[in-house]
């Protein structure tokens, strides 16, 4: 008879932890914690927010910068509280893609510190991205509607 694998012997337990609501909910806000910063940010320092449009050339800035406020709270609140929660998640992937390519062009930069750090960056979000994804996949598999 072989021995209980690390999975048989404590998967109760953390099955038990990880399937608790309140580390669902704490888990979901941290994914989300970017997108809750920024636009918090953004409204503390509104012309902040239209100059950092401006310098992606995004015109009009303080449309886009309105727009871009609502979108990440609202689709940030969704994830959290479960409303569409699928459909919000893939939202906030695609954007998550989209401003990664807008502003995060390591490729254009020279080798060195900046470059590194934009590369970084830009993978950090790719990860990002696929998380939201994943939630999206968990949300439709157990029978969310689409």
């Amino acid at each position: 008879m072989s021995s209980p694998t690390l999975s048989n012997r404590h998967g109760g337990v953390f099955r038990n932890l990880l399937t608790r609501p309140a580390l669902k909910t704490l888990a979901l806000v941290a994914l989300c914690a970017a997108y809750i910063q920024g636009p918090l940010t953004k409204i503390a320092d509104f012309q902040g927010a239209i100059a950092e449009m401006e310098h992606f050339g995004l015109t009009p800035p303080a449309a886009f910068a309105v727009v871009v406020i609502l979108f990440e709270l609202t689709a940030s609140a969704m994830v959290i509280t479960g409303h569409f929660r699928w459909l919000a998640a893939l939202a906030l992937a695609g954007f998550t893609l989209l401003a990664t390519l807008i502003a995060l062009r390591f490729w254009e930069l020279a080798p060195g510190m900046d470059r590194m750090m934009a590369t970084n960056a830009f993978f950090e979000h790719l990860g990002l991205a696929g998380a939201f994804v994943l939630v999206a996949i968990s949300d439709l598999a157990k029978g969310s509607k689409p």
